[in-house]
This record gives structure tokens, sequence and C-alpha cells, in this order.
């Protein structure tokens, strides 16, 4: 079975594989050492030959070292994230493979993928299926854990379903950020980097004790770059860096079995991002350049663009946690108690060109989330049951509000898209004729749409996890935990943008009706003659009607072309009679693991776990009610008859009185997901070498997706999506001072069952857009003297395979047909020496080799046939000096 998968999965490419064996090479063959380093030495004073040093990591929420943990767990230190010129969470997928992470068109619409499975981007009501946790802290959000990354310790990235240990919404996988606690030894440091686009970074922290049992930590950061997209039109940076943070921690021992930590931060994004740009240019291009609009056409990486619209994103998070251990002698007890606040507005050109079709297309959204984590757990060695019990509770209250509007030029470029700019004044005079009221101007400026939502989310759960080491070798884990997850949501939205509100059926009836009378010699104008004719001729009548509704509801509509141009219909809102707006959810999860240390050296583990994830509202205009609720069907009324010709379908919600002109059927939210992950590993460490090995089966069930229309995003459930992969990572030191790693991730995924995609479309038994089946990198680090200084040369490659942008299949076939790819291969390189006072240079560059790829694509608003998308960042390089005291 196995052996039959694996045929599945795609050859890599041989001229990037080369590409990157000889950066390895190279480093390998030019970084021969001046000198050895002194080998380390035991406690009993012999000389170790160790030369891959032990990692303590605590993915089992209990201090076990990499090796011993029974987990698939990829852990990056603090040297190797400064030596990489990591700065942010974004760019750790250059070293685990397993990991990736896209930007999409705001600074805070980031979202993280562990094995391909990954959500949360593009609605704020959608929370990630990755969960990301600072110092056991939950950031529910991707804006609230974006920032540079604080005085770290290291950061782990759990693999597969991880609701048993870390409950809410890590039903994906887990990247876990551990930052070094306060010491009680003065200590610190301060760094200070330049680079190309003006690239100025200072980071600083200072440590030491306040008195003998307190000991507190004082860091901050400061990050300026220019934007590497230019506005032709007015010279404009975009995708800018602008960002700064401070951080306070305090630790308290006041006696050896007690210690309390707390901890305030504080940071703030500010900057012009990001860069949209077009890649397909569709018929509508020449509409936008007929009335005066100018864009970039289909040249993505000459970072060039024109905009109306200045896309800016402010992002402000602050937090306190306060956490406390406790020895009870016969267990230890933890305590995480935490308040959080993000605030995030940003503004963006949704038109992607000069022309001013929509003046604003503002958001703001503002969470409050409080989290109390207490656990128990059992300590000591030796013992035949080791025990973890812990509950969990989470608080978080939600408002979003979304503004769009018309701008100046949107009714000439109405004009041309329908081709007679005659169609719309017909139209406004026709309303006029039938309701003796003039119409606001369709498609007039200033019109639009303000939505407003808010979410109280309540979630607790209780948990417990038990080793039995059944012998010196074999261990047996088994895990369970139990969560109640409540929304309470509210959305509404006011509309007043006229053409939109227009009930097209009803005006094709009435325009098609006047026809035919004046066809049979009837002024439609008279109502004397109208009434004078129905009464002679009801039968004959009754059938006009019945050939204007015919007309009116089928595509010989006369206004059958001014109905894709209807965006921002009248909204339902809720909760209203029919729906309350309440999602309550529960599910209990499991962990089943046997772990066998095969030598000291040597385990292997096969394991199974669930996990979960809540129901996701969409908080945006795209919300709709669900068809059980609502069948779509405007109601069409004769005029002259005063009866209704044709009515709205029956549904709870016609019934109820609530129904609205254009009001159309689609989702509210997106139910609970539901993963499964079967696992089989094998993990060895050695003095000079270690590597690791899994192979699993992973699947989620009403795996929660967004699916993007013309005007935005709704919520769909895909009902299975799963994925057959194989993982492996190797570290070598060949010799004293040099490092060796590489890591690669195959996957082969598929959605099982997704009839229900949209618009009719069964997307079943396709790849799922975004997954790269190949994922690897390699590494080559190695550390020797020049003289009584220390040094270090690194590089890296990193390879992400193609992968569809889109789900739909017919918006799939226009990217085909182009060279566009989001294959990546990044190569990062960096040198650096320090003297023995603690003062260092290095010297680094991301992306050495300026590699073009694109990081997502998605249909042009209003724009049919015309794709925009972003394309990845361009070559950075730079300079480092830093002092450590």
């Amino acid at each position: 079975m196995l052996q039959a998968q694996t045929k599945r999965l795609p050859v890599i490419r041989r001229s990037s594989l080369a590409l990157g064996v000889a950066v390895s090479a190279l480093l390998i063959c030019t970084s021969t050492p001046l000198r050895a380093q002194e080998q380390d030495t035991s406690d009993t004073g012999e000389e170790s030959t160790r030369r891959i040093p032990e990692v303590v990591i605590t993915a089992t929420k209990r201090e076990q070292t990499l090796q011993d943990t029974p987990v698939a767990v990829s852990v990056v230190g603090a040297q190797e994230i400064e030596r990489a010129e990591v700065q942010d969470l974004a760019d750790l997928q250059t070293l685990i493979p397993s990991l990736a992470v896209r930007q999409g068109q705001t600074a805070g619409n980031a979202t993280f993928f562990i094995r391909g499975f990954g959500n949360g981007q593009n609605a704020i009501g959608l929370e990630p299926s990755v969960g990301v946790f600072i110092d056991g802290v939950y950031r529910s959000r991707s804006a609230a854990s974006i920032s540079d990354l604080p005085n770290l310790e290291r950061v782990e990235v759990l693999r597969g379903p991880q609701s048993t240990l870390f409950g809410k919404n890590a039903s994906a996988g887990v990247i876990s950020v551990t930052t070094r606690k306060p010491q009680f030894e003065f200590q610190g440091a301060v760094e200070s980097s330049i680079g190309n686009y003006d690239l100025r970074r200072i980071d600083a922290h200072v440590t030491g004790p306040l008195t003998p049992t307190l000991a507190a930590s004082l860091s901050g950061n400061f990050n300026r770059r220019d934007g590497f997209f230019e506005d032709l039109g007015t010279g404009a940076r975009y995708n800018e860096r602008n960002r700064w943070g401070v951080r306070g921690d305090m630790l308290w021992k006041p006696s050896p079995d007690i210690s309390f930590r707390l901890i305030a931060d504080y940071d703030r994004i500010d900057e012009t991002c990001c860069g949209i740009t077009n890649l397909v240019e569709g018929p509508t291009g020449a509409n936008v350049r007929a009335v005066g609009g100018q864009f970039v056409s289909q040249d993505p990486f000459s970072y060039n663009v024109y905009y109306d619209v200045v896309p800016t994103n402010v992002i402000e998070n602050a937090g306190v946690s306060l956490q406390g251990d406790f020895d009870l002698g016969f267990a230890a007890l933890t305590s995480i108690t935490a308040f959080r606040r993000n605030e995030n507005a940003s503004d963006f050109d949704a038109d992607v060109t000069d022309l001013s079709l929509f003046s604003a297309v503002a958001q703001q959204a503002k969470i409050e989330t409080f989290t109390q984590e207490i656990r128990l757990q059992s300590v000591g060695t030796g013992n035949f049951i080791d025990w973890t019990v812990g509950g969990y509770y989470f608080d978080e209250k939600l408002s979003v509000s979304n503004q769009i509007a018309n701008g100046t030029d949107y009714r000439r470029y109405l004009d041309s898209l329908i081709g007679n700019p005659q169609v719309l004044v017909n139209l406004e005079n026709l309303i006029t004729q039938s309701t003796g009221v003039r119409p606001p101007t369709l498609g007039g400026a200033g019109q639009g749409i303000t939505d407003n939502g808010r979410q109280d989310n309540t979630a607790w759960s209780i948990f417990a996890s038990v080793d039995l080491n059944l012998t010196e070798r074999l261990t047996a884990t088994f895990g369970i935990s139990y969560t109640e997850d409540q929304k309470e949501v509210s959305l509404n939205a006011v509309s007043t943008e006229a053409l939109s509100q227009q009930n097209l059926e009803q005006l094709g009836y009435t325009a098609t009706l006047a026809q035919l009378l004046t066809g049979r010699g009837v002024n439609p104008t008279n109502p004397t003659q109208v009434g004078t004719f129905i009464q002679t001729n009801p039968q004959v009548y009754a059938q006009l009607q019945q050939q204007a509704l015919a007309v009116a509801q089928g595509p010989a509509n006369p206004f059958n072309a001014v109905r894709a141009l209807q965006p921002f219909p009248a909204f339902l809102g809720y909760p209203n009679a029919v729906e309350d707006g309440i999602s309550n959810d529960n599910s209990t999860d499991f962990t089943a693991r046997l772990a066998y240390d095969v030598t000291d050296n040597v385990n292997v583990y096969i394991s199974y776990a669930t996990g979960f994830k809540a129901t996701s509202w969409n908080l945006s205009r795209q919300s709709r009610p669900f068809p059980a609720d609502y069948t779509a069907g405007n109601p069409v009324f004769d005029r002259f008859t005063q009866r209704p010709v044709f009515a709205t379908p029956a549904s709870p919600i016609t019934a109820a009185g609530l129904n609205l002109v254009n009001l159309s059927s689609g989702t509210r939210f997106a139910g609970p997901e539901d993963s499964e992950v079967y696992e089989l590993g094998i993990k060895a460490a050695f003095d000079t070498i270690s590597f690791n090995f899994t192979v699993f089966d992973q699947t989620i069930r009403n795996f929660q997706t967004n699916v993007f229309t013309d005007e935005g995003f709704v919520l769909a459930n895909a009902a299975k999506q799963s994925t057959f992969g194989v993982e492996f990572d190797v570290t070598w030191s060949p010799y004293q001072g040099l490092i060796l790693a590489g890591g690669a991730t195959f996957l082969d995924p598929v959605y099982d069952s997704f009839p229900n995609f949209g618009d009719g479309i069964d997307v079943s038994g396709q790849k799922p857009q975004g997954i790269a089946e190949t994922q690897f990198s390699l590494a080559a680090n190695y550390g020797f003297k020049v003289g009584s200084f220390d040094a270090f040369v690194r590089a890296d490659w990193q390879h992400i395979g193609d992968s569809p942008f889109f789900d739909d299949p017919a918006q799939q076939a226009v990217i085909d047909a182009t060279d566009y790819t989001r294959e990546q291969n990044l190569i990062n390189a960096s040198f650096g020496i320090r003297t023995p006072s603690g003062l260092g240079l290095s010297l680094w560059a991301r992306n050495l080799f300026d590699d073009q790829y694109l990081v997502f694509a998605s249909p042009t608003v209003l724009q049919a046939g015309s794709f925009n998308g972003a394309p990845g960042q361009p070559r950075t390089f730079g300079m480092t000096v830093r002092r450590a005291f």
C-alpha cells in the first residue's frame, strides 16, 4: 500500500535539486576550519564526541528531549533563527518543510499551513486550523502573531491534530513559540541592521536580577524598510516595513518550589501594504482604458502598479499574561492567565487600477481575548504512570466593520461595460415612470454598503493524558479531551447602492408588458386604455402577463446586462425571527500512541489522534441565509391589476416577512470540522547524526474553506479532504563545527468529497488549491575560528513545489494558460564573525538569486476575465551588527 501511494508523488526537479546540492557542496569545500573547536566534556571530565546537541521541548506539555518525544514535531532554536535572519513567523517556512505561510492582500491577512492543511485567510470569522501559542498563550488570529519575533528560545511546530492537549482550533497543528525567561545574571544584547530598500532595524534586550528572588527583562524592536512596489502614477512605495514593539518580563521565585512569570507586550504595525498587480487582462481591460484608467498589464514581477487608493494597514497588539508554577511534591501545578487585545484597520484598492471605481474598501476589527489554563502533572522519573490533567477556558469578544463605496469613475465604467450609456438612463426613467419617484443615480459616487458584526465566543475544555511505561523501553500513551464551544453572532449591513437594489425581474416585466401592449395598439402610459383592454380581453391580458413574466425571468430580460453589476444588494441581518445567530458545538477527542525504544539511540512510534475546530461564522456582507431557510426569487407585481404575477417561493424567511429584493441563499457559517491522523514514525539520534522519518494519513471532515465569488468570499465545508504524506529530516555533523541539515515533505492531497463547492460545481477527486506536493530544504552551517574570533557561514535552500491557484476548474484553466507558478526555490545565505568581547558582524541575503513566484491569484472585482495576484518578495540583503554583554 505504501509503495502504491508513493508512486503517485511527483518527481523533484533535477535542476532544483542540483542547485541545492551544489550550494551545500560549495559550503563544505570552502569552509575549512582555521582551528578546530574544543569538544564538550561530560560531568565525568571525559571528552564527548557528541556534535548534535540535545534539544528540550514541551510539545507534550512536559519537558522532554526532541528525540524522546514520540510526536511529529520540528524545532528551531534561537541561534539558527538568528543566523538565518528569520524575522517573523512567515520566514520560518524556509527552515521547516512541513510549514507554509501565505500572506493575502493585507498585512494581517496571513495563513499558516501544516501538511497542506490551513485556513483563516480573508475572513475574520474563519478561525485558523493551525493554532499559534506564544509562551503558552493562544493567539486566535494571524494578525495577532505576525509581528517581529521577540527574544526567542525556540519555536516548535507540531504536525497533525493537537486538540487533546492544546484544545481550541488545533485541528491541523500547532506553532508554539517559547521566549527566554528573565535571568538572575545581568546580560543583554543590542543589534542594528541596514539593508537594501533602506532597511533600518534595531533590536535590544536586557535582563538581570532586581532582588535575589526577582529577575526582569526588557526588550524592544524597530523595523523600517521601504516598499518594493512602486506606484507609477504617484511614485509611492508599497509593501514597506514599519513596525515596532516593546516587551517586559518579570520572574519571581519566592522559593525553589514556586515561581511566577509576568509578561506584558505591545507592538504596532503601520504599513502601506500590500501590492496587488494584474496577472491576466481580460476583455474588461479595454473598458478600463476606455474611461481613462491605467494599470500594469500582465507584468507582476515589475513590481509596478497604478492605484488611486493607498493600501494601508494599522495593527496593534497588546497583552499581559501571568504564569504560576508550583511544585506540590507529588505533582507540578501550572496556571496561565492571559488577556490580549488586537485591533486591525486596513484599506486597499479593490480594482487595482488608478480609476476611482471604489473610493473606499475599508476594514476594521477589534478582538479582546481572555484565556485561562490550569494543568497538573506528575513529577519524577521511573514512574510506571506519568499523567497530566487540566482545563482550559476561552472568552473572546470580536467586533468588525467593513465599508465599500462607489468611486467617481464607477458610473462611466458601468456605461462602458454595458456598451450603451443610454441603458442606465432608460432604466432610471422606467423606475421613475413605474414608481413616480426619481431614483438616485444608478452607480452614483458615494453609494455603497457598510456592515457591522459582533461575535461573543466562549469555550472550555478538560483534558487528560497518561503515559504507561510498560517496560523500560515500551510506553503506551492515551489522551482524551472534551470541548464545548458557543458563539453568539450578530451581523447587519446597510446598502445605499441604488443599482444593486433594483428588482430587474420587476423592471423587465414592466418594460416587456409595455411593449406587448403597444403591439396590441394599447398605450401603456394611459391607464384608462389599459384598464379597458384588460376588462374586455381578460384571457388575452393573462397571456401577455405570462409572456412578459417569462421574458423577465429568462435570458431575454432587457436588463440582464445589468444583473452582474449589482454587487451590494439589500442585506438580511441576523439574529432575526428565523436565524438566531448562535452555534453550540462540542467534541471528544483522543490520542493513542505506542512508542518503543529499539536502542538507546533509536525509537519508533505509531499513533492515532483526532482534532476539532468549532463553527466559523461569515462576518461579512457575503453572508447569506442557508437554502433550508430561504428560497430565492424576486416577486413580480402587475401595477395595472394591482395583483402579484409571481410570488417569492415559500420558505421560513419569506413566511416571516423578511424577504428582500435580490436576496439570495448561501451560507452563514461553515460547520465544525473534525480531523484524524494515523502516523508511523522513526527517530534516531547519534553523536554526529540524527534523523526523523514519518508516514501519515490525515483526514479532515467538513474542512472549513473560503470560496471566492466576484464580490467576496463565502464559507463552505468540504465534506472530506485527506492527505497521505511522508516527512523526513536529517541533521549531520561530519566533523566539528559543520552541521548539514535537510528535510522533505511529500504530500498526496485530495478533496475526497466536495460536491457543494458552489454554483453547482463538484470538485470531488480534485487536488486542493495551494497545497504543494513537494516541499524540502537543505542547509549548511559551519562554525569555525579566525584567530580568537568565532565565525560562521550558512546557506539554505527552500523548495516549494507548484500548486493550483484555484479550486474552481474554470478559473484554474485561465492561469494554466499562462507561465505563472507558485513554485519557490529560495536561496538564503549569511556570514558572521564575533569577537571575544561579544561584538559581532554578519552579512546576509534572502532570496539571493531573486526567484520569481506568485503567492496567490484571484479574479479581479467587477472586471470579468481579469485576474490579479501578488508576486513573492524579491531579493533582500543587508548587514547586522550585534553586541552582547
